[in-house]
């Protein structure tokens, strides 16, 4: 894969307040069911026709520096919603969002 094709197929990654408690569960150690959930897992926004192997060596190439493993992906279809502006009916648009969930110890962020 190109440059280009690999951000074709990964747009970005997506940061809101419940993607990162999902990337912090590997370090929690108060509750017995969270504490299993030991594999870090980040959120990215993808290309809508992307598949799970190709989003998977996209992060990964993209990623190359940090020598990241993905273990797995799953990914997410959101619809769009109906949204009014100025009285008038629109739509923000539909997106699809990947979940991936790498190898023990691998991360992609300098934990602060």
């Amino acid at each position: 894969m190109t440059n280009q094709n690999i951000f074709k197929i990964v747009k970005s990654r997506r940061v809101t307040e419940k993607t990162r408690m999902l990337e912090q569960l590997h370090n929690n150690t108060s509750n017995r069911c969270v504490s299993k959930c030991s594999l870090p897992k980040y959120v990215f926004v993808v290309d809508k026709k992307a598949t799970k192997h190709q989003i998977a060596k996209a992060i990964e190439e993209i990623y190359s520096e940090k020598k990241v493993k993905v273990k797995s992906v799953n990914t997410i279809t959101m619809k769009q919603k109906k949204r009014r502006v100025r009285g008038r009916l629109g739509f923000r648009p539909g997106f699809k969002k990947a979940i991936i969930t790498f190898e023990a110890g691998d991360m992609i962020d300098d934990e602060v």
